[in-house]
């Protein structure tokens, strides 16, 4: 009787490790994908706030930067957002690239207890534009 308890506690603790485990490897994934973006965008930089096609081709080149774990190009749940927070489009402004995930929670009873059977994940890196001078 005590081993099956003392197992069955033992396995759920060990399917969370494992769950923390995955969860973190991908947001890992999600933080290096932005920081490559981040860089891209830090020396193309948009134009101006309405240039949306050079937005494009930095989130394009965020989630071409990994496929494992998360095919990040095909997954439709990735959500890349780039925005130049301090609306200087040029040297010494600053560049930002968000990329979101809602990480599917494959824990059995987890989910009762906070209420979302996914945890979002979120991911944020600031660079300073190098290019062009202004």
């Amino acid at each position: 009787m005590e081993l099956a308890l003392s197992i069955t506690i033992l396995v759920f603790l060990l399917a969370g490790a494992v769950e923390f485990g995955i969860a973190f490897f991908q947001f890992v994934q999600l933080r290096d994908a932005a920081q490559e973006g981040a860089l891209y965008g830090s020396l193309n930089p948009p134009a101006d706030a309405s240039d949306s096609a050079q937005e494009t081709l930095i989130a394009d080149r965020a989630k071409a930067s990994s496929s494992s774990p998360i095919d990040l190009v095909n997954d439709p749940n990735i959500n890349v957002s780039v925005n130049v927070t301090d609306a200087k489009y040029c040297e010494g402004g600053s560049l930002e690239v968000t990329i979101t995930y809602p990480h599917q929670i494959f824990m059995p009873f987890i989910p009762e207890f906070i209420g979302s059977n996914t945890i979002p994940l979120t991911a944020t890196v600031t660079d300073t534009i190098l290019t062009p001078i202004c």
